[in-house]
């Protein structure tokens, strides 16, 4: 019974990603949306507005700070949560 209700929890899963996969742009299409200003915009003033030489650290420490905090503070959740369970079931062994 557990078998069957896998299939039938995955297949739809499956399916929905290879569809999902179909409706994505070529690689390096000039079309895709994701080809936009902003990029450039790092690139040619990301020194001069935000003062660092290296590009990579530029972007995640200034231009999109908010969003690597919000993001290293759902890792450490993440980790806090897991860490908690596999204290709980090391205690459970124990008994």
């Amino acid at each position: 019974m557990r078998k069957i209700f896998a299939l039938v929890v995955l297949l739809p899963c499956v399916a929905a990603l290879i569809l999902l996969a179909a409706e994505l742009p070529p690689y390096a299409c000039p079309d895709n949306p994701t080809n936009n200003e902003v990029p450039a915009r790092y690139l040619e003033k990301g020194v001069e507005e935000a003062g660092a030489i290296n590009i990579v650290t530029d972007i995640i420490v200034d231009y999109r700070a908010y969003d690597t905090l919000i993001e290293t503070t759902v890792l450490f959740t993440a980790l806090v949560a897991v860490m908690l369970v596999l204290k709980g079931v090391e205690k459970q062994n124990a008994r």
